[in-house]
């Protein structure tokens, strides 16, 4: 599993889906810091949020939207925090199972 910071797409669509979000303050603050691991190394957008805390597990749901990738297919994004309200991942997927090839400019 390779650790690494967000870049520049990826940051675009989490400040985009944090935007009213009650949270968006605090998770905001901690994205220029933020590690991640990609979760599908065929495919960009999936990403699991790493930090030192034991035992995290899925959460709640707090942002979803949906975009059109170069082929025209949708791509759905969800945003999900851990039980402890901290990031803990970003899930991006089309309805045809193929790959996500380029998140855009948000």
């Amino acid at each position: 599993m390779t650790v690494r910071p967000l870049n520049l797409p990826e940051l675009g669509l989490l400040i985009y889906l944090l935007r009213g979000t009650p949270q968006a303050a605090q998770l905001l603050s901690e994205l220029h810091t933020a590690e991640v691991a990609e979760l599908n190394t065929d495919s960009i957008g999936s990403l699991r949020f790493l930090n030192h805390m034991p035992n995290r597990h899925l959460g709640e749901r707090i942002a979803s939207t949906q975009f059109l990738d170069e082929d025209s297919v949708p791509v759905f994004a969800a945003l999900y925090l851990d039980q402890h309200g901290e990031l803990y991942e970003l899930d991006c997927w089309k309805p045809n199972d193929a790959p996500v090839v380029r998140i855009p400019a948000f």
